[in-house]
């Protein structure tokens, strides 16, 4: 029953400094479980999604200078007030650069419900200033095949239920084949040709405030952290695959 697995969508909300779970049923992933902490400026694509009061909720994918990639359920019914991006640095407490929003373009077949077509873009009010430590990363050019190597990073709990890291978390994983991922779900929640799950071992995964994060394949962002069962507990992560929406996310920056 699904009372007894709790499917939620892998973010947070953060309300008056404080960070709380959505009531959404799915978990929507904050943190990463049985990663390790990333090495300063190696993940320099890596974004923040913040609200006023400077908690982190969800995360991004730097595309280019305007532009950040997430997810819908991170953005849906956000106003671009209340929301910052930061960029270059590891820690949630310190250091970085901090950028208001412009506008939220959310995909318009989202479906909170089935958590499909979970993609967002967030247009910057300013230029990113490029450095070593923040630099945009690419779209993929071919489809993410099962069996790929896989890297996720993350500000996701480590433990659910858990406290969010300081320091920006990272991860190996598998991809699992869509059909795979659907039979050890077995009709939970439905799961689509256009998305990627991913499934190494027990106690290792995403998590709350991992959402809207990037999924890498050889340098390209290849997926967006959608939705799991919280956390870590040998089901697959699901996560937006980002070529089923390539010409969606190019055409959508003006």
């Amino acid at each position: 029953m699904i009372s007894f697995f709790v499917i939620v969508s892998l973010c947070t909300l953060a309300v008056q400094g404080s960070v709380i779970p959505t009531n959404d049923i799915r978990l929507h992933t904050s943190r990463i479980v049985g990663g390790q902490d990333a090495p300063e400026g190696g993940f320099p694509y890596q974004a923040s999604l913040r609200s006023l009061f400077n908690s982190h909720f969800c995360g991004g994918s730097i595309l280019n200078k305007r532009w950040i990639l997430t997810a819908a359920h991170c953005t849906v019914g956000q106003s671009t007030f209340l929301i910052r991006v930061t960029v270059g640095t590891n820690s949630l407490v310190s250091g970085g650069q901090s950028y208001g929003v412009e506008k939220i373009i959310v995909h318009e077949a989202y479906d909170e419900n089935l958590i499909a077509n979970d993609v967002s873009l967030i247009k910057l009010a300013q230029d990113i200033e490029f450095n070593d430590r923040v630099q945009p990363i690419s779209l993929p050019d071919a489809d993410t095949p099962a069996g790929a190597d896989l890297l996720l990073t993350g500000w996701g709990r480590t433990s659910y239920p858990g406290d969010l890291p300081n320091k920006l978390q990272m991860i190996n994983l598998k991809a699992l084949s869509v059909e795979a991922c659907q039979s050890l779900f077995n009709g939970i929640n439905p799961v689509f040709e256009s998305q990627i799950c991913s499934l190494t071992k027990s106690g290792e995964g995403a998590c709350h405030g991992d959402s809207g994060g990037p999924l890498v394949e050889s340098g390209k962002v290849v997926g967006i952290v959608s939705w799991g069962m919280p956390c870590a507990r040998g089901f697959p992560d699901v996560y937006t695959r980002v070529y089923h929406f390539k010409d969606w996310i190019v055409e959508n920056q003006h």
